[in-house]
This record gives structure tokens, C-alpha cells and sequence, in this order.
């Protein structure tokens, strides 16, 4: 009897953690032109962007803080401009995180949240342009990996570490990210 308890306990509790993650689907337009406007031929299939690496910062992230909020902190105490995301490694109690769900314009994303499911970083890269984070995460468990863009929400469980290449100054990124460049 006292092992059909523990049993069903078990049970219990791993329906409550899977019911906690929740995934919403978001359609992100800019607006129906600039949505529906086709690839342009002056705009090249692939661009360079020539630089050298300034100087490399490395953010160490105590138990409970959130990721994203704390690059953003740093990037603006560090005075980063434009920069790339080397890596970052850790363990999460918890995360938020969206990804492309389409293939076509306008672009739909869903947001998969769960604030208290232990997972592993297995690698994160990313950059800042004009101060602006843009990371992507990969995560890991015993179920296998995913990830995608970083979100607030993801919540440190052990420590993380994130490494940043900031790039000199006069760097013009303006254009990298932007999803209407096509």
C-alpha cells in the first residue's frame, strides 16, 4: 500500500510540473506591406561585416537571477554597443524562450514558458546591436535539447556564465537584424 502511494505521489507530481509549461503562438508583424513584401534583388543574398574583437567580458550569474534581464544590465554598465554572444553555459530552474512557428509572412513565433523545470544550458550565442540583446539558448534534459530565442523568465538554478565579444566602436550592424531586409 505504502508503495502505491509513493507511486501515485510520483505520478502526481510529474502531471503538475508538465502542466506548468505553456506554449502561446504570437504572429509578429511589422506591418501587412512590410509583411507581405517580396525578397528584393538589391538587397544581397548573403553580407560581410568586418570587425575585430575589442574586449571579452564574462557575466557569472548567481542561483535565482534571470538571464536575459542581467545581460541587458551589463550590456548597458559595460557600455556595449555592438557584440557577439561566445557562449554561455549553466543550469536553469526554470525557462522562457520563443521560436519561429511558420514559413511564411508574417512571421508567427510560440512562447514556451515553464518557471520550474530544472534544465541544463547547453550552449548560447547571440549578439547586441546598438545595445539591443538578440541571445538564443539551447537547453537540455533527460528528454533531449531545445531552445531558442532567450527570454525573461529563465531563471538561474546553479550559476550560468555568458561570454561576450565586444566588437570596436564604428561597426554598423543596423541592418543585421532586422527581418525586413530581404
Amino acid at each position: 500500500m505504502r508503495t502505491m502511494i509513493v507511486i501515485l505521489s510520483l505520478l502526481a507530481s510529474l502531471g503538475q510540473a508538465a502542466a506548468q509549461e505553456t506554449r502561446n503562438e504570437v504572429t509578429r508583424s511589422t506591418t501587412p506591406a512590410e509583411d507581405s513584401k517580396p525578397n528584393s534583388d538589391a538587397v544581397p543574398d548573403v553580407q560581410a561585416f568586418t570587425s575585430q574583437i575589442e574586449r571579452v567580458v564574462l557575466l557569472r550569474f548567481k542561483n535565482q537571477a534571470d538571464i536575459l534581464e542581467g545581460i541587458q544590465r551589463m550590456v548597458k554598465e559595460q557600455k556595449i554597443q555592438n557584440a557577439v554572444i561566445l557562449s554561455g553555459i549553466g543550469s536553469v530552474r526554470g525557462y522562457h524562450y520563443h521560436m519561429v512557428s511558420n514559413t511564411t509572412f508574417p512571421s508567427k513565433n510560440v512562447f514556451v514558458k515553464n518557471p520550474s523545470a530544472p534544465a541544463d544550458i547547453a550552449s548560447m550565442n547571440g549578439h547586441v546591436i546598438d545595445g539591443r540583446v538578440h541571445a538564443h539558448i539551447t537547453f537540455a534534459n533527460a528528454d533531449g535539447a531545445f531552445g531558442g530565442h532567450l527570454e525573461p523568465g529563465t531563471i538561474t538554478f546553479t550559476f550560468a556564465i555568458v561570454t561576450i565579444g565586444v566588437f570596436r566602436d564604428g561597426l554598423d550592424l543596423s541592418r543585421v537584424d532586422d527581418k525586413n531586409y530581404r
